[in-house]
């Protein structure tokens, strides 16, 4: 019989989605900050939310409890309609799942923090039944709760979120996902003014149809950004971390956006754009020292747009979520 726990924690980090060029089929994961989740089995039957808390100094949190609502919540209960004929149905029969959510970002920060949350909860509670699914089926699961806070399932946040590393989603029907590489010195500068933008408001803005030449342009932007991955040519991803797709319009919707981009190139960053719908900024360096000096330029021209932001350097993790504690 496989290990079945009462109580797992489990963790999930931040993730950048899109990275200019891959628009919904490109992501990759931070090594923090990230969501923890506490799955406990209970006596009784279904899932229950029982606390949502948050790091001192994040923006007061406003998530609903009911577990139809919440992305955390829903993840989980798809993930528990799958299972079925097995050891795993058998104990979910007889016990419920409750939930303790600890946010460590803050919503709607284009960071990933719905996904990390879904991501988080499900690989708690597939620890705690005996692990029957794996991290590549889990992001099925995970997708389901991502839809609730983005009215769509996609999986470039919670890909990486529960698989780690860059990944790329190659297809939706059937799911396909893959692996890419990371250089061993990327790293990434994630600046988020403090402002919030939705991410219903942030897919709604664009448009329905795109010209082919912009297509073709977005095309081989993504080709040459997985290429230059693949063989660690960090001159090939510079030139390949351009969106014309979203970035156009949904610069709009961030501060300081386009002065934040110019200092970031002019400070050394690889490329620099959009983090997910925003607010949040991104850009990749090759060097810690490099991703640093690019998040101070990054800041100071925030700040002249009378806005604060929080920064964080963070090498693009090959590892990323993890199950913190299992008993």
């Amino acid at each position: 019989m496989k290990q079945h726990y009462t109580r797992v924690t489990a963790f999930a980090p931040a993730t950048v989605a899109n990275v200019a060029s891959g628009f919904d089929v490109l992501g990759f994961a931070l090594e923090s900050p990230g969501d923890e989740v506490t799955a406990r089995l209970v006596e009784g039957d279904g899932v229950r939310i029982v606390s949502i808390a948050s790091d001192e100094g994040l923006p007061e949190l406003n998530l609903p409890t009911n577990p139809l609502e919440n992305t955390a919540s829903g993840a989980v209960l798809a993930l528990m309609r799958s299972l079925s004929g097995n050891e795993s149905e058998q104990l979910l029969g007889k016990y419920g799942i409750e939930l303790e959510i600890r946010k460590r970002m803050p919503a709607g920060s284009g960071m990933g923090s719905s996904a990390a949350s879904a991501a988080a909860a499900v690989l708690a509670v597939n620890a705690l039944v005996g692990n029957p699914k794996t991290p590549e089926e889990l992001v099925e699961y995970g997708m389901k709760g991502e839809a609730i806070a983005s009215g769509s399932e996609h999986a470039d946040n919670v890909a990486p979120a529960i698989m780690g590393g860059i990944v790329l989603i190659r297809g939706y029907n059937p799911l396909d996902v893959v692996r890419i590489p990371a250089p061993q010195n990327l790293y990434c500068t994630i600046l988020r003014p403090h402002c919030e933008v939705s991410t219903k408001e942030a897919r709604g803005i664009l448009p329905k149809e795109i010209p082919m030449k912009t297509a073709i342009t977005q095309w081989g932007n993504l080709a040459g950004l997985i290429a230059g991955l693949m063989k660690q040519d960090m001159g090939l991803i510079s030139r390949s971390l351009t969106d014309v797709v979203a970035e156009p319009h949904r610069a709009a919707l961030i501060p300081g956006f386009h002065a934040m981009k110019e200092v970031a190139l002019q400070a050394g960053a690889l490329g620099c754009s959009i983090s997910g719908s925003g607010p949040s900024v991104f850009a990749l360096s090759s060097s810690k020292a490099g991703a640093e000096r690019v998040g101070t330029a990054m800041q100071e021209a925030l700040v002249k747009e009378c806005v604060g932001g929080t920064l964080y350097v963070s090498q693009v993790a090959e590892g990323g979520p993890r199950i913190v504690s299992a008993e």
